[in-house]
């Protein structure tokens, strides 16, 4: 399934610097609906402030799937960020229905534990995204453009 747009959270904007993405441990978590996301300016800024996060089990672990083969690559006038699609395999079970990915470090960075990114709704409708099938893979593509741009005006 190919992840929707990315809303940044507005509270670590200022911080975002697309080289420390390269040497960080980048995450993708999926979060139940009753997760509610808030990306204002003093809304939720590290991994702390997240809830809903789907259980460990049946091919997920909980924190999520850190993301492979990360890019920066030049856009006009700046750059995108871009990784290899995030597998998780269903085994054991269903991995349950979720909302929302969540981009975040995982660790310290910008002077803070674990700082947020970015988030998407998995479903464009939004609702949620069915259970993943026990023996099926739950594959998150990462769009064309990226998981999100900085540009400059």
């Amino acid at each position: 399934m190919a992840a929707g747009t990315i809303t940044l959270y507005q509270a670590n904007l200022d911080d975002l610097r697309m080289q420390d993405l390269l040497t960080a441990t980048v995450k993708l978590s999926l979060h139940a609906s009753t997760y509610t996301p808030n990306a204002a300016t003093a809304g939720h800024s590290v991994a702390a402030d997240l809830t809903g996060e789907i259980a460990t089990g049946a091919g997920y672990t909980a924190g999520g799937a850190t993301l492979t083969g990360k890019l920066v690559t030049a856009v006009t006038g700046g750059w995108k960020f871009e990784s290899d699609d995030p597998v998780w395999a269903a085994s054991g079970g269903n991995i349950p229905a979720w909302r929302y990915g969540v981009l975040r470090v995982d660790g310290a960075l910008w002077g803070k534990t674990s700082p947020l990114i970015g988030y998407f709704v998995g479903d464009s409708t939004p609702a949620d995204v069915p259970a993943t099938s026990d023996g099926n893979p739950l594959t998150i593509t990462c769009p064309a453009a990226g998981w999100f741009d900085v540009t400059v005006a």
